[in-house]
């Protein structure tokens, strides 16, 4: 049986991406659990944010790895993530498509019994 995905994106977040990786390169996505973003996802560089230990990369989406912060992760660990945008700048605009009057979100659900019981591993930084 197949391992059920953590994370999902849509089109316009996959295109979103393909534009970022052809301005910038290698991207990474980083969920935090507060602060200046609050819990909206942000598009760095590839290593330009500095992981904690045990933060966890809950997937790819176009070869870009999604971590989320681990006490984020705690409390999400049972919902499915799917990224999106929306045509607004975020709350402090640290993430690379600030400058072209997007955001990326994430909506949320929970993740159904059976699906828990066959979820894919987790990644994390160690």
């Amino acid at each position: 049986m197949e391992k059920i995905k953590r994370l999902a994106a849509t089109e316009k977040a996959l295109d979103l991406i393909g534009v970022l990786q052809e301005k910038f390169g290698d991207l990474m996505f980083y969920q935090a659990g507060g602060c200046c973003e609050g819990t909206q996802p942000q598009c760095f560089e590839k290593g330009g944010f500095y992981l904690r230990y045990e933060d966890v990369c809950i997937g790819t989406i176009k070869n870009v790895e999604f971590w989320v912060d681990k006490d984020l992760f705690e409390y999400w660990k049972y919902a499915h993530f799917t990224l999106d945008v929306t045509d607004a700048i975020g709350a402090g605009g640290f993430s690379l498509e600030t400058p072209l009057g997007k955001t990326f979100i994430v909506h949320y659900r929970l993740f159904t019994d059976e699906e828990n019981a066959n979820l894919e591993d987790i990644k994390l930084n160690e």
